[in-house]
């Protein structure tokens, strides 16, 4: 199947070359040239010209930005070129009305939509065992299971057009509390002036354990913050979570407000670039 990725940074360029692996890959674009150039250049597929020119020419066309707008623009644009038949796979993390919006244009043109939000970081994204959430009709997926598979270990179908990205706002909900409970804890034992790094060996195995502490417990003590997911982007994607609990009645989502707080803190202190690990940041202070 004909594939075409459009956004093409540490995820959407990972998933590129992955594609590119299982023989599907096509053409790629992105808004700064020289990013699709360097993909094209590693796997000898051709730059497009112009998203619609690649919608014309792709069966199955993946896009992975950052913004609701973006989804949205880019989609606008897709609408020009794409055939009849052909799908449009959204991996992006943006609001289930934005994914419902998009695919309504879409549809509009013959073609179809699928809302699949990703998780499992860079390291996912780099080794193909991301986790897919699925929204859109099954029947869809079944037709580009084959494009989903290489790029994800997991895919599940949540639902209708929209549930995908519902599944990706209940996944940041819990890893903004993972966030604060595992820099809080560690912070903890570093006033306490434990050896940090026995305290990881011990507690990584037991209760506490989990994906973040094994991913990212070592270099937050290290000071280090090299980006795997974007504190900024997950700012972003709390906003969108508030946004949907505020449209339930009597619903309050607390701890993601709270640590919505502390990345705006963290933004204004400019480290919106760096790892959401950089939350540690003010726990020690």
């Amino acid at each position: 199947m004909k594939t075409g990725v459009i956004g093409l940074g540490v995820m959407g360029g990972a998933m590129a070359l992955n594609l590119h692996k299982a023989g599907l890959l096509y053409q790629v674009w992105n808004r700064t040239t020289a990013k699709a150039e360097d993909i094209a250049s590693q796997t000898g597929v051709s730059v497009a010209e112009s998203i619609s020119s690649l919608a014309s020419e792709c069966e199955a066309i993946i896009i992975c930005v950052s913004k609701d707008e973006d989804v949205l623009d880019v989609v606008n644009e897709i609408a020009k070129g794409i055939k009849p038949g052909s799908t449009v796979i959204d991996t992006s993390t943006v609001s289930s009305d934005t994914a419902k919006q998009a695919a309504e244009i879409i549809n509009g043109q013959g073609g179809q939509f699928l809302d699949c939000p990703v998780t499992g970081g860079s390291e996912g994204a780099k080794n193909a065992t991301l986790s897919i959430m699925v929204g859109g009709e099954e029947s869809t997926l079944d037709n580009v299971r084959e494009v989903l598979s290489a790029i994800g270990k997991k895919i599940i179908h949540i639902g209708p057009t929209g549930s995908g990205q519902a599944c990706k706002a209940v996944n940041q909900v819990i890893c903004a509390g993972i966030n604060q409970a595992v820099t809080e804890g560690l912070a903890f034992g570093d006033a306490l002036e434990l050896n940090m790094d026995k305290v990881l060996e011990a507690i990584s195995a037991g209760a506490a354990g989990n994906w973040f502490m094994d991913h990212r417990g070592k270099t937050m003590l290290a000071g280090t913050y090299a980006p795997g997911f974007k504190l900024k982007l997950h700012l972003k994607d709390l906003d969108i979570c508030l946004e949907m609990a505020d449209k339930l009645p009597g619903y309050d989502l607390t701890l993601t407000d709270v640590t919505a707080r502390d990345y705006e803190k963290l933004v204004e202190m400019g480290h919106g670039e760096e790892d959401i690990s950089t939350l540690f940041r003010l726990k020690k202070a």
